[in-house]
């Protein structure tokens, strides 16, 4: 889309045309299109009309209602921050001190929405004009906030001397400019030394100011965390989506943690609730009782040992993030099992098992473990009226398979 038919699109007969449309259904798609030029609409203008339609659809998951009253592009929104989590990155700097948020690589605007209606003063750039002019659009609602194009490399963010209350957002791109694929998306990149603006520049300013956060790959290492700042991996509905880092006054508990997000709930894991906690790994011997599976951020951050220490138990191996114990504990951030046996992984043994217990609806579960589920599957033949559920891990640095039972 160019910044000519973006701009007939947020006004006059483009802005006509997309609130007209239906609900998308991709299945009708072609045949509005023939009808919608056949009226007398520009083709152009109906391509972008029936584009926007159908990210918005695709928005609803991310933005809720709202998306229906955004524009899109599509990298924009598949990088877009979720509402849930763009929130608590709002409240972060709100509880900071911070009242004038400079959005740096702003995309869509998504993070901007939530300091804006947080009540924070928003300034936010993008270095792509039709970008920031989607963002520019998504933040109309909000007096206190405005998004423009400019390279985040230009913008001069005060000094903590200057204006304390200042704070800097960075999300920088991670997809490279070229060739996109057939739903229009541009390559995905995950090195640091490829983001826009520099991973030198987002040290620097975040560095400089007063208080600020970085939005960067769940793949992002320990090893890279810089000194004094507070890595932040968040998940959602337990896919891990990001690794926020806070530098300064946002930095309140500096080192890796993790942030558990549903519709529901948010929980916070800090690297400090793993002190002491028990390195010993579990014995196969020992394994009826409770199994506890972390959350995958939890997971990335390191933290299974607060896990371990959170349930009093031992992890099955080193950093699989998983932990057996003998107590029956709440942990929100844990799904939990009962263990109702525990053998070696051997697969006449497990073959005898199904066969004894005549399983013939079998869920395989796997962590850690260099085994395929359905070629086991397929070895272990389940038939019978029964069902149950398999967990092929590693206990102790040894393959093992572990019966369990779900919890309510």
């Amino acid at each position: 889309m160019t910044p000519a038919l973006l701009a007939r699109l947020m006004s006059g007969e483009g802005a006509a045309l997309l609130a007209a449309l239906p609900p998308y259904d991709e299945s009708a798609a072609f045949t509005l299109a023939d009808r919608l030029r056949a009226e007398g609409f520009d083709a152009d203008l109906v391509a972008a009309a029936l584009t926007q339609s159908r990210l918005r659809a695709r928005a609803e998951d991310k933005f809720g209602e709202a998306a229906h009253s955004m524009l899109f592009t599509v990298d924009g929104l598949e990088q877009a921050t979720r509402r849930q989590i763009a929130r608590l990155h709002a409240r972060r700097l709100l509880d900071s001190g911070t009242r004038h948020v400079f959005d740096l690589g702003c995309g869509i605007g998504s993070d901007a929405r939530a300091f804006a209606d947080a009540g924070l003063r928003v300034t936010a750039v993008d270095a792509d004009e039709v970008t920031a002019g989607v963002a520019h659009f998504n933040l109309r609602a909000f007096e206190h906030a405005q998004a423009h194009c400019e390279r985040a490399e230009d913008v001069t963010v005060p000094a903590p001397t200057q204006a304390r209350d200042a704070a800097v957002w960075l999300d920088p791109a991670r997809r490279t400019p070229g060739v996109s694929d057939i739903h229009g998306r541009t390559r995905r990149t995950f090195r640091l030394d490829q983001l826009a603006p520099s991973w030198d520049l987002v040290r620097e300013v975040s560095s400089g100011s007063a208080a600020a956060g970085v939005k960067l790959s769940p793949s992002f290492a320990h090893s890279q965390i810089p000194l004094g700042t507070q890595a932040q991996w968040t998940s959602y509905d337990g896919e891990v989506l990001e690794c926020a880092l806070w530098w300064n006054d946002a930095a309140w508990d500096p080192g890796r943690s993790a942030v558990v997000v549903s519709d529901q709930f948010a929980y916070e894991v800090l690297e400090r609730d793993a002190d002491g906690a028990n390195p010993e790994t579990a014995r196969l011997d020992r394994m009826h009782g409770f199994l506890y599976e972390a959350d995958r951020a939890v997971i990335r951050a390191g933290l299974s040992g607060a896990l371990v220490r959170r349930v009093d138990g031992a992890e099955l191996d080193t950093g699989i993030g998983i932990v057996t114990s003998p107590r029956d504990v709440i942990v929100p951030w844990a799904k939990k099992y009962a263990v109702s046996d525990a053998i070696p992984f051997n697969i006449k043994a497990l073959r005898s098992w199904v066969r004894d217990h005549r399983i013939g609806r079998l869920t395989i579960k796997k962590k850690g473990a260099s085994v395929d589920p359905e070629q086991l599957r397929r070895q272990l033949r389940p038939r019978g009226d029964n069902e149950a559920t398999i967990l092929v891990t590693r206990v102790g640095g040894a393959h093992a398979v572990l019966m369990l039972v779900p919890t309510a």
